[in-house]
């Protein structure tokens, strides 16, 4: 005697085998596989031809940002090369739908539109194991990007791994970095959990120098910035004075500020700082009394940290006693 459970489960097991059955010599006979193959191929075909126009697109975009020298209008060019590049993606993945569409019309005009969603729906859940690292890469891309955490031509470092460079290609898929020593590296969107943006793409790096004697330390400042190497890719930009205080009875505090490019801070924290120290040490009359010392320096966070430091250290205003009218 066969139990009432174990006649259910095959009575189920046979039912979803009738199901599929009938799926695929309906749906999917061999003449529908290679209707399925050509629609396809061309949808393909077609985003490769879309993809290489708007490769096209996004090169001319870049070199005007390149050209440019007005900022909103370089960031402004970043942004549509970053929604091109993005685009690219979307209307291949549209293609390849629209091409099954047209396949469904074409092998099965007799049956309503509405059939391929209930086709597609079972597809989806027989393969749902192998698509799902994919829609999650997807789901993260279209996030990032609805939020604008990054574009084509930022430099940026990836959290939690350790990848610094250019963001040379976005898709909702995957992120691709070219970093400084020409290592190319692919991120799936999924695994990002953070990114931290460089602004305008430099490091700005101040060293702190007291010194015995002003005009020797100014000339000091400027004999390290001739034999330290400039250039886009390392110093940016020379070591500049940006204050001079007098802090004490023949003692000036001098405040140089230089650029780099981002993974050439040691240029400054380094080089630079070795390079002082030799020079002074080798004169006859050393005049550095402390330093150099080295630390980052930005404007905007140092506007907002100043805010927010100062507001903390507001003391609370005294609370007002009320005088009580005594009734005779």
């Amino acid at each position: 005697m066969i139990p009432k459970g174990s006649t259910t489960i095959q009575n189920s097991i046979a039912q979803g085998t009738d199901v599929l059955k009938y799926i695929s010599q309906t749906y999917f006979n061999i003449h529908a596989i290679i209707t399925l193959i050509i629609c396809v191929a061309i949808g393909l075909i077609l985003g490769r031809i879309v993809a290489f126009f708007l490769r096209k697109a996004v090169a001319t975009i870049g070199a005007r940002a390149d050209k440019s020298q007005n900022l909103p209008t370089v960031n402004r060019y970043r942004r549509y090369e970053t929604y091109l590049v993005l685009s690219i993606a979307l209307i291949r993945v549209l293609l390849v739908l629209v091409s099954l569409y047209f396949w469904w019309l074409l092998d099965h005009p007799n049956e309503p539109p509405t059939a391929l969603i209930g086709a597609s729906a079972i597809l989806l859940i027989l393969i749902s194991t192998s698509l799902g690292p994919i829609l999650r890469d997807i789901v993260a891309g279209g996030s990032m990007m609805i939020e604008q955490w990054y574009g084509v031509g930022d430099h940026v470092k990836i959290v939690p791994f350790d990848i610094q460079g250019v963001v040379d290609r976005v898709t909702l898929r995957s992120t691709r970095i070219r970093e400084l020593n020409g290592e190319i590296t692919w991120v799936n969107n999924q695994y990002i959990q953070g990114i931290r943006i460089t602004p305008k793409g430099i490091r700005r790096i101040a060293l702190e120098l007291f010194v015995t004697d002003l005009e020797k330390g100014e000339a000091l400042i400027q004999k390290a910035n001739d034999r330290l190497p400039s250039g886009p890719l390392l110093m940016v930009s020379e070591l500049h004075i940006t204050e001079e205080v007098k802090v004490g009875e023949q003692l000036w505090h001098i405040t140089a500020i230089g650029e780099t490019a981002p993974g050439r801070e040691w240029l400054i924290e380094t080089a630079a700082v070795n390079v002082i120290k030799e020079m002074d040490e080798k004169s006859k009359n050393p005049i550095i009394a402390h330093g150099p010392l080295a630390r980052y320096a930005d404007n905007e966070a140092e506007k907002k940290f100043k805010r927010t430091i100062t507001n903390a250290r507001k003391k609370p205003l005294p609370k007002k006693r009320l005088r009580t009218r005594q009734i005779k």
